[in-house]
C-alpha cells in the first residue's frame, strides 16, 4: 500500500468538504457493460453539448469505458443513495446482479437509471490524463431529465439529498 504524503492528505480533507453531484456512469459494448460512481463530473460547454468525466486510470472500469468509447452519465435523485454505494463497491453486489434489477431503461444504446434526475449519453470524443486520471471529454448524444426530484450529493464523507423536488 503507498503511503500519503501530508500535502495529499491535506487535499483529499479539502476534497472531502467540496460538496458534489453523485453519478452512475455506464457503458455497454464488445467491452462490457459497467457502471461506477463517480462525483468528478461536469458541463463543459453547450456547443456542442459536452461533459467530463474522471476516471482512475488505474481501476478495471477505465479500460472498458476506453473500449466502448461511450457512456451514460446518471445523475442521481435523492432516493437513490443505494444505488450509489452498489456502484461504489461498498455492498459487493456483483456487476451482472445491479444490471439484472428493474430500474434500467435504454437510451441511445446504452442502459440508464430510468429514475435518474438527469441521463445524459455520449460518446468520448477526447481523453486528457492528469495524475492518476483520465478525464473523458463526451460529445452528447441524447438527454433524458425530471424535475420532481431532489438532487443526490456528497459532501463531508456523507450522502444528503437537496433540493426542492418540483
Amino acid at each position: 500500500m503507498t503511503t500519503l504524503d501530508p500535502r495529499q492528505l491535506e487535499f483529499r480533507q479539502a476534497m472531502s468538504n467540496l460538496a458534489a453531484a453523485v453519478h452512475v456512469v455506464t457503458t455497454d459494448g464488445a467491452h462490457g457493460r459497467l457502471g461506477i460512481t463517480v462525483s468528478a463530473a461536469c458541463s463543459v460547454t453547450d456547443s456542442p453539448p459536452t461533459i467530463l468525466v474522471c476516471i482512475n486510470r488505474g481501476s478495471t472500469a477505465h479500460d472498458v469505458f476506453t473500449g466502448n468509447g461511450r457512456l451514460a452519465l446518471n445523475v442521481l435523485a435523492g432516493d437513490q443513495e443505494d444505488l450509489a454505494r452498489h456502484f461504489s463497491g461498498q455492498t459487493h453486489v456483483p456487476m451482472a446482479d445491479r444490471f439484472a434489477w428493474d430500474v434500467w431503461e435504454d437510451l441511445d444504446g446504452i442502459p440508464t437509471l430510468r429514475d435518474a434526475r438527469v441521463a445524459l449519453t455520449g460518446h468520448i470524443t477526447s481523453t486528457l490524463e492528469q495524475g492518476t486520471h483520465s478525464v473523458f471529454f463526451v460529445e452528447i448524444d441524447a438527454i433524458r431529465h425530471r424535475s420532481d426530484a431532489q438532487a443526490l450529493v456528497y459532501d463531508s464523507r456523507a450522502f444528503h439529498a437537496v433540493g426542492a423536488a418540483a
